[in-house]
């Protein structure tokens, strides 16, 4: 019924960019919060940056600063700008979103896209 679809991961090089989209699509009602998790080898999945529905934006103390999390709401789509890359951060990027359907509200999670930052 709802997907999630995420594009934009890759190798990059230490102290570089790069941007993750992830747009949702299905019999959408209501899109409520839009994040990003990520997962490193041998590591529990943990909270990069989520935005809510009423504009509110939270980073990991690890990203601050660094990273940017926005969202085109028209387009049922988020975003997470990466700058200033390390190799602390690669990882399998998951974009995540509570989404109502009808009557149901329930937690999505994207495929996941791999971020390896590496010279």
């Amino acid at each position: 019924q709802v997907q999630l679809v995420e594009s934009g991961g890759g190798l990059v090089q230490p102290g570089g960019s790069l941007r993750l989209s992830c747009a949702a699509s299905g019999r959408i009602s209501t899109i409520y919060n839009m994040g990003w998790y990520r997962q490193a080898p041998g590591k529990q999945r943990e909270l990069v940056a989520v935005s809510t529905s009423g504009g509110t934006t939270n980073y990991a103390d690890s990203v601050k600063g660094r990273f940017t999390i926005s969202r085109d709401n028209a387009k049922n789509t988020v975003y997470l700008q990466m700058n200033s890359l390390k190799a602390e951060d690669t990882a399998v990027y998951y974009c995540n979103s509570d989404i109502r359907v009808m009557m149901n509200i329930r937690t999505y999670w994207g495929q996941g896209s791999q971020v390896t930052v590496s010279s």
